[in-house]
């Protein structure tokens, strides 16, 4: 893989100094898996352009980052990173330039904080309008063109791969910093495992130019190899965690389908991911004039509770409440007279009374709440006495083989007189740019309109319900809401 950058300021030979390599000598650099070379095409008064060129070695990369594999099982021995930039690329831009990085030049220290032209070209994976979206804010003029899987037949359509040219006036340090940063970013993927100390990185890589970046959260959750604790950590040391930021990061939990506690923290991290995924499908098929679109989350929350201000609903079951949002939006409703919330996950229902400022709460507030920890798939006498409960975003999280112990507890045991269902429109999902499969990695399945309504009819057919299906958000024409729920009614 290649990486050229060039400048035009004159003397251009000045380039030299500030990576600290001369222009007429190649170097090699060896690092865990191959070989990085550093030469000059071209280096005169008016035109210098270094080249990193990266030959991975294979059976290095195979030994190397057996760990965790982003594509597939076999991809530690089959894959396309020695091709497009990735990870490996910005580790090696790393070490071989970590002088420039710095900012430091000894030979002549006025050079380091000169804004110099650069023109940055390279390879990569990722889609054309990610790329816009994480180097445009910064100063940079993007072109970015889809490769085609293959120039010959060009029915093949595009690849997953982009040729990328970036133009600026800005510090080389802060041009390598920024690389350094979103070449993963755009990759989405790491070929090594993400340790904690790879926020520090993160933070002292972006210093400067990462805390008013529109698209923060979107870089930090694919720098950090999606893991939603150091995401979030490192969101919360650019800036103040304030409580709309955190409400991004810690979304409603959907419910396991055991009371295992392990798997129900694992389910935690894999939910607050979700809402990393979703804030990060808004901002991404935004178009950059356009107002920024209301989070998919909020209208679903919202959604809820427009019908169940429609049923007439006094008293409310979140089965599955995660960390109250939906539980603090009916609180904040004196409507509704009693508010239960139920989740399997311990640590979530302690995340809920901190985030619903359980200890500062009104006693009249305090009365109308109940919060306790409990399984769908175990029938509970606690889930019975409600005129509705809800279940936002639970369902795709439960193995098939157990919906069916989840609608005799609700429906057949608790039996409320309305129940409300909400679950992800897979066909909605083409719509997405970025996503590739399921809305996340954690959901067991996914329903087409036609799935979810069958399911619907079974459920009612059964327990002696019937349903309303509604769309929402914005509904397309050709593959309906990206979100669909359904409105149950008894008797």
């Amino acid at each position: 893989m290649l990486l050229t950058i060039s400048t035009t300021a004159e003397p251009a030979t000045d380039l030299g100094f500030l990576l600290h390599k001369h222009p007429d000598r190649v170097q090699e650099f060896g690092q865990s898996f191959g070989t990085a070379t550093v030469f000059y095409p071209e280096a005169d008064e008016r035109r210098c352009t270094v080249a990193l060129l990266l030959e991975v070695d294979p059976v290095a990369l195979a030994r190397s980052s057996g760990k965790s594999s982003p594509d597939f099982s076999l991809s530690q021995y089959v894959n396309d990173r020695p091709y497009a930039a990735s990870s490996l690329m910005a580790v090696a831009l790393a070490d071989v330039f970590r002088t420039a990085r710095a900012g430091r030049c000894k030979a002549r220290p006025e050079l380091p904080g000169t804004p110099l032209p650069l023109e940055v070209s390279l390879v990569c994976r990722g889609g054309a309008d990610l790329a816009r979206g994480v180097f445009e804010p910064l100063g940079w003029a993007v072109e970015a063109a889809a490769v085609p899987l293959d120039e010959g037949f060009a029915e093949w359509g595009e690849s997953r791969y982009v040729r990328l040219t970036l133009r600026g006036t800005l510090r080389l340090a802060d041009a390598l910093n920024q690389l350094y940063v979103l070449l993963p970013v755009l990759d989405d993927a790491k070929h090594y495992w993400v340790a904690p100390d790879e926020v520090d990185k993160l933070l002292r890589a972006g210093e400067g130019w990462l805390r008013e970046h529109p698209l923060r959260g979107v870089i930090a959750r694919r720098y950090l190899g999606r893991r939603w604790t150091l995401a979030r950590s490192a969101l919360a040391r650019l800036a103040e965690l304030g409580d709309e930021t955190e409400e991004q990061l810690e979304p409603a939990l959907s419910e396991e389908a055991a009371p295992d506690e392990t798997a129900a923290d694992e389910a935690v991290a894999a939910q607050t991911e979700e809402a990393l995924e979703e804030t990060e499908e808004a901002q991404e098929v935004q178009e950059p004039e356009k107002a920024k679109p209301r989070p998919l989350n909020v209208l679903r929350r919202e959604s809820v509770l427009a019908a169940l201000e429609e049923l007439g609903a006094s008293s409310v079951i979140d089965l599955g409440c995660g960390q109250g949002e939906l539980v603090g939006a009916l609180l904040a409703r004196p409507r509704f007279a009693r508010v239960a919330g139920a989740d399997v996950s311990p640590l979530a229902l302690a995340i809920a009374a901190r985030k619903l400022r359980l200890e500062r709460m009104s006693d009249a507030k305090r009365a109308r709440l109940t919060l306790f920890q409990g399984a769908l798939t175990y029938t509970d006498k606690r889930f019975a006495g409600y005129d509705a409960a809800v279940l936002m975003e639970v369902v795709e999280h439960v193995d098939p083989p157990r919906l069916a112990a989840l609608e005799r507890v609700v429906f057949g045991a608790a039996k409320p007189r309305h129940v409300l269902v909400t679950t992800p429109n897979i066909e909605y999902n083409v719509r997405y740019e970025f996503l590739d499969g399921l809305r996340h990695r954690d959901h067991r399945f996914e329903w087409t309109r036609a799935e979810f309504a069958a399911w619907c009819a079974g459920v009612c057919e059964r327990f002696g319900y019937t349903v309303d299906l509604r769309p929402v958000g914005e509904e397309d024409p050709e593959v309906g809401p990206s979100t669909q729920m359904g409105v149950f009614s008894r008797g």
